[in-house]
């Protein structure tokens, strides 16, 4: 027997092997039709849960929307009262706390970007940070209660803001880190090789170069401390007055909603939606604001 003939008799003909091929062509189309039936499935129905959300927010916010709600502060049941105080508690626990998170989150990632490498300090930063990041907002606070609450005898606003700029700082260190260490290699070996040094490189080129990553972590810290609830039950407390003294107890929108949303009074569950509401948009229009102006400049 020949060699051609010894091979006709293992393999199987031309023909053979179009049907095969036609069935496994059938075959993996029903696999990617169901897998993108089953794709399409969820992100319907994750879309359907968010505007059912963003639906009832908005229909249970506008609905105690009013000039009130910015001119006065809260007050008790049946008072005509507002949110002006929270707001402003929530302005400034929020801005401050990320002031004083972000270059502290910035620094620290920076350094396990450009200079750690996988050192055995740089290790430990990065497990310590990723344990921050997971941990509930409820220990962040207990946390802060110990060494700025509890030794200074009373709730005050500078300990929420601490409270909301440790929860900054994990956020805005994995994303510098993850964004600087995406930078090609031969951007920095170019500076270098012009004699720029290394800070210069970091800070004319890397930055600029990672500026929409990182600011877009900037921009999640926010949106995650601006709903906090936990670490300012701790932290600042609260306040039914006006007060924007960092030493004394400080009104914030969370709180509020807590406060008033379990209430049995309608004027305070009401005005607990239109806290819901604020927040959001707030939250929504800062990111299509720095969206908008990220563009411009790029």
């Amino acid at each position: 027997m020949s060699a051609s003939a010894a091979v006709s008799a293992v393999h199987s003909g031309p023909d053979k092997d179009l049907n095969i091929a036609r069935r496994l062509g059938r075959r993996r189309k029903r696999t990617n039709l169901i897998v993108k039936t089953l794709c399409i499935l969820a992100t319907a129905i994750g879309l359907l849960l968010l505007a059912s959300i963003l639906f009832t927010l908005l229909w249970n916010g506008f609905a105690g929307l009013s000039l009130t709600v910015f001119t006065n502060t809260t007050k008790p049941p049946g008072s005509n009262g507002g949110l002006l105080n929270a707001i402003v508690g929530t302005l400034i626990q929020t801005g401050l706390g990320t002031i004083i998170g972000t270059p502290i989150g910035l620094m620290v990632g920076t350094y396990l970007a450009e200079y750690g490498g996988h050192s055995m300090l740089a290790n430990a930063v990065r497990f310590v940070s990723d344990v921050l990041l997971s941990a509930p907002s409820i220990l962040i606070g207990l946390f802060v209660y110990q060494i700025a609450v509890q030794p200074f005898g009373g709730f005050s606003g500078i300990a929420g803001c601490l409270a909301l700029a440790v929860l900054v700082i994990p956020i805005v260190v994995r994303t510098t880190e993850d964004m600087l260490r995406l930078i090609a290699p031969s951007l920095r070996e170019a500076a270098m090789g012009l004699g720029a040094p290394k800070w210069k490189v970091i800070v004319l080129i890397c930055y600029r170069a990672a500026k929409d990553g990182i600011m877009t972590g900037i921009l999640l810290a926010v949106a995650r401390i601006a709903g906090e609830t936990a670490p300012l039950l701790f932290t600042s407390l609260g306040n039914l007055n006006w007060s924007v003294s960092l030493r004394a107890p400080m009104a914030s929108l969370p709180v509020t909603i807590y406060q008033y949303a379990g209430s049995a009074f309608e004027d305070w569950m009401q005005l607990a939606w239109v806290g819901a509401l604020l927040i959001t948009v707030g939250v929504l229009a800062l990111n299509v604001a720095a969206r908008f102006a990220l563009r411009g400049r790029s």
